[in-house]
């Protein structure tokens, strides 16, 4: 702008400035009394997130690892370098031994580049326990705590559950160190306030304001963990910082987000601090966690499968399969049990069970309700510790194509099954059933999810081994009143319903 222009905007400025003098706004005072409420609401809210503010942020720190660079494995002197890595590619022929003697990909040989990542915690003990998400130091060969204080530790040793992706950080030297107040997170509500501290995108003791916009959330990510869900801002960054409440206590750590863009779209989740101290008090006490065990596979109920069970609702835990030489089979738990409570406390689904029976006492007798065709029944079982080899997922494997194997078509239900022998013998090995052939394609069964290479392992409560057997059994059900099949499929056993859609 020219010195000319500067000039004939001045006069504007004192006429804008003068009539803002003589319209000043009325103080407080001066407000009508619903107007004077309402700003006093607000300012009362404005000092409490302020206090929450003020007690929590001394005790989150900001968590910086870094992982050196790590060779590639060591090479195949004979076969000159291991891996094809061209293997599924049109040059795969060509190198069917691999890359000769001292050829490489990448700066690093093809082994991990170094690397740095910087995400959040918070301060739980004044000797220097740092409590973290697990993905924040995972794979870190040092880590390093910075204070709001200004103060710098590195981490002595790191404890870490990947489970429940939760990790304790022990700072070396530390002592007197502030201490973040631990809530309870059982007693949060939908709508309540929360704010999130952390360090998004390296800003430092960041804070953002939010509810509570829901409960027992599940991410296929993490297995043993249910989730609070929030709209307080959380970014890359903010992982393993605290969702805090108004009175400046820690009810949750956060951990990710939902989003299309990898930032803030309203939608964070936290592990609920109550699992968080179980979590670390385990991994502080014996360095890692011992969980509980029934020894069972379970799935959910469903309202049509409610109603075929006798289930008033749809709250529960269906189970699936009993697991021979376990606890729930030395508690005489069936396969199509509906579990409803565990210890007095209702059971609303699979992961609700899963987290109760995680953390009961092991070698302890509890009570665990069923309803079993409808009707209750109470069993005791023992909890004993989660075995280190069980599975991570089901068996299965490859088929052989049809043979010449006697068939039987249900019509009724759309779906044809012949003898488990036309899979290899390590197919579905330690498993009895039939193998589902083929369905129709506007079928009950592939309404269902059945489709070809299906085990059925039982019709209701009767097992079939044979193709006879299936025949037999699926002749006595109809497609009007359903009936449930018991499967296994390639990710574990199944409970289907049946049932021609009304």
């Amino acid at each position: 702008m020219s010195s000319a222009r500067i000039r004939h905007a001045l006069p504007h400025l004192a006429l804008v400035t003068l009539v803002v003098a003589t319209t000043a706004a009325p103080s407080l005072a001066e407000e009508s009394p619903a107007t004077a409420e309402a700003l006093g609401h607000a300012t009362a809210l404005s000092k409490a997130f302020r206090h929450a503010a003020e007690h929590a942020t001394p005790s989150v720190v900001v968590v910086r690892s870094e992982a050196r660079a790590k060779p590639a494995p060591a090479r195949d002197k004979q076969r000159g370098g291991g891996e094809n890595p061209f293997k599924g590619t049109p040059f795969e022929d060509f190198f069917k031994d691999g890359l000769p003697e001292g050829f490489q990909f990448g700066p690093h040989g093809g082994g991990m580049p170094p690397r740095s990542g910087v995400g959040s915690g918070v301060i739980v003990d004044a000797t220097g326990l740092v409590l973290t998400n697990n993905h924040v130091v995972e794979g870190a060969d040092e880590v390093t705590v910075e204070l709001p204080d200004g103060r710098e530790f590195k981490a002595a040793e790191i404890k870490t559950d990947p489970e429940s992706d939760l990790a304790v950080v022990k700072l070396a030297n530390a002592k007197d160190l502030p201490v973040a107040r631990l809530g309870d997170s059982d007693k949060l509500e939908i709508g309540d306030w929360v704010i999130a501290i952390g360090t998004p995108f390296e800003l430092e003791t960041t804070v953002s304001a939010g509810i509570i916009s829901g409960k027992g959330r599940e991410l296929g990510s993490i297995r043993r963990a249910k989730f609070l869900q929030t709209d307080a801002a959380i970014n890359p960054g903010n992982s393993g910082g605290p969702l805090v409440n108004l009175a400046g206590e820690v009810v949750g750590i956060n951990t990710a987000i939902a989003s299309s863009s990898g930032g803030y779209q309203g939608v964070g989740f936290a592990i609920p601090i109550n699992l968080a101290k179980w979590v670390s008090g385990q991994l502080i006490a014996r360095g890692a966690v011992e969980r509980g065990y029934l020894g069972v596979s379970i799935g959910p109920v469903d309202a049509r499968m409610a109603a075929k069970l006798g289930v008033k609702d749809k709250k529960g835990a269906l189970v699936t399969e009993v697991m021979p030489g376990t606890p729930a089979a030395e508690a005489g738990v069936q396969e199509l049990d509906v579990i409803v409570g565990f210890d007095g406390r209702p059971v609303d689904g699979p992961r609700t069970l899963q987290e109760v029976v995680e953390r009961s006492g092991i070698g302890e007798r509890h009570k665990v309700a069923v309803l079993r065709d409808g009707k209750p029944v109470e069993l005791q079982v023992s909890v004993k510790p989660l075995p280190d080899k069980v599975a991570r997922g089901g068996g299965g494997g490859p088929r052989k194509g049809p043979g010449v194997e006697e068939t039987y078509y249900a019509e009724a239900f759309g779906l044809e099954v012949r003898d488990k022998r036309s899979v290899p013998e390590d197919a579905y090995e330690g498993f009895e059933g039939v193998l589902v052939d083929r369905v129709d394609p506007d079928g009950i069964a592939a309404e269902a999810g059945i489709g070809p290479g299906v085990l059925v392992r039982k019709i209701g409560h009767k097992a079939v081994s044979s193709v006879a057997e299936f025949a037999a059994a699926i002749e006595k059900e109809s497609a009007a009143d359903g009936v449930l099949l018991q499967v296994r499929t390639p990710r574990g056993n199944a409970i289907v319903l049946l049932k021609k859609n009304d």
